[in-house]
C-alpha cells in the first residue's frame, strides 16, 4: 500500500485525504498550525491518522508521494526536505485529476477568477449539465472527485497551478495576470506570469485558452511562447477574429458561427470588469454548445459573489459596498472604477509591496475620505495623505465603520476595498467581510 502524506488540514488537505482513503492509500495529515474541529471530525471519522501543531519528519518523509496545501511557501524546512529526498510533492489538483475522466474547465487570473468560476458554473447548471465548482472556492476538487460528476469547474490560483504535473483542462480561461503575491516569487513578476500560465503546460490542440486580449502581459506571453491550445480571445476593446467583443454594446461570439449574446446592459453585475467576465464565461459556455438564449438568460440572472463589490445596505441614502475579496490594487482599481458618487474608501491590510499609482486619478475624482485598516499604515499615508481631507486609521473593523457613518452623507458611498491581504487582523478576507456586513446592520 502506497504511503500517502498531506501537509495542511484545511479544505484541500481534508479533501485529499478522503479520496487517498478511498483510492487505498496509506494516509497520513499534518499540519504545522491547528486543525480546525470541522476538519478533525471527519478526519476521525473516517479513521485517518493526523497530527496538528507541528511535522514529524519520520512519519513524512516516508512518503511515496505528498500532497502540499497551497498555503505552505516551497522554501519551508519539510517541503526542502522532501525535494531533497526526491519525493514527489504536488497540489490536490494534481492528485484529484488522477481519478475522474471529467470534463475540466480551469480559470485562473489575478481578478475575476471567482465571479467567472462563479459564472461558468452557474450556466451549466441551468443549461442542466452535471457538474461541480470547486478548486480556490467551495468544496476541495479531491472531494468532489469522489461523487464522479461529469463536468468540473475549477477556479485555480497560482499556487495550486505550481503544484501540478499532468494536470490538464479541456478549457482553460486566464482573466488577467497583474502583479500579485510576488512575496512567493522571489519579487519577480515574470515568475508569476509563468506560473499562471502553467494551467495551459498540458494542453494540446484539442483543448482551448480563452485569454483576454485586452491584458498586454498575457498577449505578450503568449506571443513569445510556444502555446498546443486552440486559443480563443475576448476583447472589450477591439474586434477580435475567432472569439468574443463587443459590437454596439452587445456581447458577440465569433467562433465556429456569430452568436449574438446579449446587451451588456442586461447584466446582473455592474462595472466594465464584469462585462469582461460575463463574455469569458459565455465564450467557455458557446465551446460547449449551450444555447444562447440560456446563455443569456442565466447571466441576466447571476447574482455575483460574497466580498465582490457586494451591495450589503443602504442606510440615511448611503450605500455600504462590500469588496472584501480585493486583496490587491488590481481588484480595488475596477471597485473604484465602478463607483459613480463620492466614497468613503475603507482600505488597508498586509501590503504585498503595492503599487498604488493606479488607483491616484479615481482617488482624486471619487474619494471623499479614506479609512486605513490595518496594522501597518504608513504606506497607505505616504501614497495618499495629500490628496484628501480625511484620512484616519483604525484596527478595528466596528471603529472603521462608525468613523464611514459620520464621514459619509446622503448620495454618498461606503466601500470596503482593502487593496491588501486580510491576515493582519482577521483570519481571512471571508472573515474580514463579514464583521463588515456585520458592522454595518449594527449602525
Amino acid at each position: 500500500m502506497k504511503r500517502l502524506v498531506i501537509l495542511g488540514g484545511g479544505e484541500s488537505g481534508v479533501g485529499a485525504a478522503l479520496l487517498g482513503k478511498v483510492k487505498k492509500y496509506n494516509v497520513f495529515l499534518s499540519d504545522s498550525g491547528k486543525i480546525a474541529n470541522k476538519y478533525k471530525d471527519v478526519l476521525i471519522h473516517n479513521e485517518i491518522e493526523w497530527e496538528e501543531g507541528g511535522h514529524t519528519e519520520s512519519e513524512i518523509l516516508t512518503a511515496d508521494l505528498v500532497i502540499k496545501s497551497p498555503g505552505i511557501p516551497d522554501h519551508v524546512s519539510i517541503v526542502q526536505k522532501l525535494q531533497s529526498a526526491t519525493i514527489p510533492v504536488v497540489s490536490e489538483i494534481e492528485f484529484a485529476a488522477l481519478f475522474t475522466t471529467a470534463n475540466i474547465i480551469g480559470i485562473t487570473g489575478s481578478n475575476g477568477k471567482t465571479t467567472t468560476t462563479m459564472m461558468v458554473y452557474h450556466i451549466l447548471r441551468q443549461s442542466g449539465f452535471d457538474v461541480a465548482m470547486g478548486g480556490n472556492i467551495g468544496e476541495s476538487f479531491a472531494e468532489q472527485v469522489l461523487t464522479n460528476t461529469a463536468h468540473y469547474v475549477l477556479e485555480l490560483s497560482s499556487f495550486q497551478l505550481d503544484g501540478i504535473q499532468d494536470f490538464r483542462p479541456h478549457i482553460a480561461v486566464i482573466t488577467n495576470i497583474t502583479p500579485d503575491h510576488l512575496d512567493r516569487y522571489d519579487y519577480k513578476f515574470e515568475s508569476y506570469i509563468s506560473s499562471k500560465f502553467r494551467i495551459v503546460m498540458n494542453q494540446t490542440s484539442d483543448d482551448y485558452l480563452i485569454y483576454n486580449s485586452d491584458d498586454e502581459v498575457i498577449t505578450s506571453y503568449i506571443n513569445s511562447h510556444p502555446i498546443q491550445s486552440t486559443l480563443v480571445p475576448f476583447s472589450l476593446s477591439k474586434i477580435v477574429a475567432n472569439g468574443t467583443y463587443l459590437e454596439h454594446n452587445n456581447i458577440i461570439i465569433e467562433f465556429n458561427n456569430r452568436d449574438i449574446i446579449m446587451p451588456t446592459t442586461n447584466l446582473a453585475l455592474e462595472g466594465k470588469h464584469n462585462v469582461k467576465n460575463a463574455m469569458a464565461a459565455a465564450t467557455v459556455a458557446h465551446l460547449l454548445k449551450i444555447r444562447k438564449a440560456t446563455i443569456r438568460e442565466s447571466l441576466e440572472g447571476f447574482q455575483g459573489a460574497e466580498h465582490r463589490l457586494e451591495q450589503v445596505l443602504t442606510i440615511n441614502k448611503v450605500k455600504y459596498v462590500n469588496d472584501s475579496k480585493a486583496t490587491n490594487v488590481n481588484a480595488t482599481y475596477y471597485a473604484l472604477e465602478s463607483m459613480n458618487v463620492p466614497t468613503v474608501w475603507i482600505v488597508g491590510g498586509v501590503d504585498k509591496g503595492n503599487d498604488y499609482s493606479s488607483l491616484f486619478p479615481f482617488v482624486n475624482e471619487k474619494v471623499k475620505a479614506i479609512i486605513c485598516l490595518g496594522k501597518d499604515n504608513e504606506a497607505l499615508f505616504d501614497a495618499f495623505g495629500n490628496m484628501v481631507d480625511v484620512i484616519i486609521e483604525t484596527q478595528y473593523m466596528s471603529e472603521a465603520v462608525k468613523i464611514a457613518y459620520n464621514v459619509a452623507v446622503a448620495g454618498e458611498a461606503v466601500l470596503l476595498s482593502p487593496s491588501c491581504a486580510s491576515f493582519d487582523l482577521f483570519d481571512s478576507y471571508e472573515d474580514r467581510g463579514k464583521q463588515f456586513k456585520s458592522a454595518v446592520r449594527k449602525l
